[in-house]
């Protein structure tokens, strides 16, 4: 297949692209599952921006920088929070249907970090609802083709001509077959890397496989240690990825721990509950070693039951599933792994150091988020950016594959069927549980050798696999957690200080 644009990605960042570049030329998005398969449509709390009067984006640059711990390229900071008005109001042309109050106005929330109520929202489903309106607007595109259950695994480079470029990629069909996709401009939108802890809120399919792929050609990768953990996803044994919004601290709930105190006071006086993301994580998880205890609580009980069944019906509905009705029961509450603030580097384009290869949404380090994401900022980041490449692409149409093609097909031949997935099971638990014991929310130099000599015998594990058997996505995946692992161990060691999401243990007095 011959294409002019290649998305690998059907989140919020790839599909907006997909819709706006549809008209300069043929559009093939690949996603791993089902279109909506994504960590956008599991977002719950919502997209910020500056959309009412009493707010600036002064105020908006200025929460942001904080967050991100002076790590922030405040340049990006400024076009971003700038753009945010006018792209919400493109989703909203394009059906997305956000709460409003009675006058019309956009009835906005507020969330830890943020100074003013400045996100819009869907009630607690609003990743759900921005997905729907762009699958549908996607599915009604004739430019756009979606290929679901396919899955990357490797790009494909030129290397003739003056330099190394990225022509396309070899991706795996549903039924296990290879093909390659040549395409001018190759655009990953992948998303995160949670299912690399052993707890985490994002969906399945989050394996870091464009930071992965990306990083086998060359391109740049930055930030990896900035793994932000989000303080509240749902303590229960049957709740898988559950995600409790923040947007529901930003509403007056309050966290206690196991006797009932309410701790954020200890931590942050000044802010408590609604401190960003990094802090509150961070409180929990001295709580809970101080006590042993395998959780703490969220309560929102004292505020109204009809407001918050009317406020938080996906989350009322979903704990009540449980046997927690939170209008009467705290919810018990324990950190997970959630957002990766860095990733493949980026310019203002989203163009990577590769040529003909860009990166959009979580799968791109910006320099928007610095050390730590501000709540809400990821999905304004990922339509900002898609408008920035669009518009990039849109004024640069003399696109140049050319040179020698090399493929992932030009090394496979025929294998053994893999008889035995305890082989990939066993390591990815290896990887999970390593990651999360030893290179989690608090850390230490010695936990992080470790780390890396464990994850190295993995790795080295895997490629004895791969040569040895046929390819699956479950193989590829694999690969790809590993080399995740590794990339976050490798940067943490780097980074000596505290700073933003990561803390370690040698540079400081107390925790």
């Amino acid at each position: 297949m011959d294409v002019d644009f290649l998305v690998i990605g059907s989140g919020i960042a790839g599909l907006s692209f997909s819709l706006k570049v549809a008209g300069l030329g043929s559009v093939c998005v690949v996603t791993k599952k089902e279109e909506v398969d994504s960590a956008t449509n599991l977002a719950q709390g919502g997209i910020a921006a500056v959309l009412d009067g009493s707010d600036s984006f002064e105020e908006h640059v200025r929460d942001t920088l904080e967050a991100g711990s002076g790590l922030c390229d405040e340049e990006v900071v400024r076009m971003v929070v700038g753009g945010g008005p006018e792209r919400i109001g493109e989703l909203i042309r394009l059906g997305v249907d956000f709460v409003r109050r009675k006058d019309g106005s956009l009835d906005l929330g507020k969330e830890g970090g943020h100074s003013r109520r400045r996100v819009a929202h869907s009630l607690d489903l609003t990743g759900r609802e921005i997905e729907r309106a762009l699958v549908e607007s996607v599915g009604s595109c004739r430019g756009v083709k979606v290929f679901e259950n396919h899955m990357c695994a490797d790009l494909i480079m030129s290397e003739g001509g003056r330099g190394r470029k990225c022509v396309g990629a070899s991706v795996v069909g549903e039924n296990g077959e290879l093909r390659d996709i040549y395409a001018k401009n190759t655009v990953l939108c992948t998303g995160g890397v949670g299912k690399v802890y052993l707890y985490t809120s994002n969906p399945d399919i989050a394996t870091g496989d464009g930071i992965a792929v990306a990083h086998r050609v060359g391109a740049e990768i930055s930030d990896m240690e900035f793994v932000q953990f989000h303080p509240t996803c749902l303590y229960h044994p049957k709740a898988k990825n559950f995600l409790i919004s923040e947007a529901v601290r930003g509403e007056g709930a309050i966290l206690v721990n196991e006797a009932k105190e309410r701790f954020m006071v200890k931590y942050e006086p000044n802010r408590m509950e609604l401190a960003t993301r990094d802090k509150v994580a961070r409180a929990i998880d001295k709580e809970m070693k101080t006590s042993g205890a395998d959780c703490v609580y969220l309560d929102i009980s004292h505020k109204d039951s009809f407001y918050i069944r009317e406020r938080f019906p996906n989350i009322f509905t979903k704990c009540l599933s449980f046997g927690i009705d939170i209008t009467k029961d705290p919810i018990p509450v324990v950190p997970a792994a959630h957002y990766l603030c860095g990733g493949v580097r980026t310019d203002m384009c989203g163009r990577t150091t590769v040529e003909n290869l860009f990166a959009l949404g979580e799968t791109a380090c910006t320099g928007l988020h610095g050390g730590n994401r501000l709540a809400s900022n990821s999905l304004l980041e990922a339509i900002v950016y898609a408008e920035n490449a669009f518009q990039y692409c849109s004024k640069n149409q003399n696109w140049r594959a050319g040179g020698k093609l090399r493929s992932i097909l030009d090394t496979v031949v025929k294998k053994e069927d893999i008889d035995e997935e305890i082989l990939i099971n066993h390591n990815w638990d290896v990887i999970r549980r390593t990651m999360w014991n030893y290179v989690g929310i608090v850390r230490k130099t010695s936990r992080l050798m470790v780390a890396k000599q464990r994850i190295a015998d993995v790795r080295q594990e895997i490629d004895d696999i791969l040569q040895k058997y046929n390819i699956t996505t479950n193989m590829l995946e694999l690969r790809n957690i590993s080399l995740v692992a590794s990339l976050i161990i490798e940067a943490a060691l780097n980074r000596k200080e505290s700073v933003g999401l990561h803390y370690i243990l040698d540079s400081q007095e107390t925790i």
